[in-house]
């Protein structure tokens, strides 16, 4: 389950990645949209990094040994 989260919010990072480039080139940079993505972008980004922390503190993700 945590997986799939985790999938879900950096599916989510990516379409706010695009909707600020989407934005960015529509609005020519005169409106305060593109801040608003970057604001949830990074947003989601902290909640990304989070959720994996606490999947490798609960076993639910392992880390690869060295060969």
């Amino acid at each position: 389950m945590l997986k799939v989260l985790i999938v879900i919010v950096l599916v989510a990072v990516i379409v706010s990645l695009f909707s600020g480039l989407f934005f960015l080139v529509r609005d020519r940079g005169r409106s305060q949209r593109v801040l608003n993505s970057l604001i949830v972008r990074v947003a989601l980004s902290v909640l990304l990094l989070v959720l994996i922390g606490i999947a490798l503190w609960t076993g639910h993700l392992h880390l690869n040994p060295t060969p």
